[in-house]
């Protein structure tokens, strides 16, 4: 049994935040620990949505190698994600650069870093060589619909110029 690896615990949070309850809560206390399932070692996060009190659990495969965070956010290694694909990368870059407070310079920072790795994520969707990212890089529904309403965003030129536009904004809020 195979399971979508989660690089790092801020890749799991996102994946989890971006995967509420059947009634729409992402609100969970999460407990984490490694568990066997039929043979395999894999990261269980569970708790109880706080809203409807239904019980949610999440397995998630564990990195050939341990990722060691390197500041905040740390979302993975030099490999593409398997739990989010290359548009829902992107989309969570955009909902979080569209979300930066004028009136908070560490938030508006926050915000900038997170909306730079989001972006350096989908960049490792790219291959050596190629110049967009490719179809299997896109398999959830949002992230095929983010690709079909502007495919060209998805243009490895465009992605490192927005990655390096929203790492300049935030090194001005250091």
């Amino acid at each position: 049994m195979a399971f979508a690896v989660a690089r790092t615990r801020d890749e799991a949070h996102l994946y989890l935040d971006l995967h509420p309850c059947a009634c729409g809560s992402a609100d969970t206390t999460w407990r984490t620990g490694l568990v066997d399932v039929e043979g395999e070692l894999v990261n269980r996060y569970s708790g109880t949505c706080e809203t409807c009190g239904t019980p949610r659990e999440h397995l998630f495969g564990l990195p050939e190698r341990p990722v060691m965070p390197a500041g905040y956010p740390t979302f993975g290694g030099v490999e593409p994600s398997e739990l989010l694909d290359a548009g829902e990368w992107l989309w969570v870059a955009d909902l979080t650069a569209g979300n930066v407070p004028v009136d908070d310079q560490a938030e508006a920072r926050r915000a900038l870093r997170i909306a730079t790795a989001a972006v350096e994520e989908v960049v490792k969707f790219v291959p050596p060589g190629v110049d967009a990212v490719p179809d299997d890089g896109f398999w959830s529904e949002r992230g095929r619909r983010m690709r079909a309403a502007e495919p060209g965003r998805f243009q490895l030129d465009r992605l490192l110029v927005v990655r390096n536009s929203y790492q300049d904004l935030a090194g001005r809020y250091a």
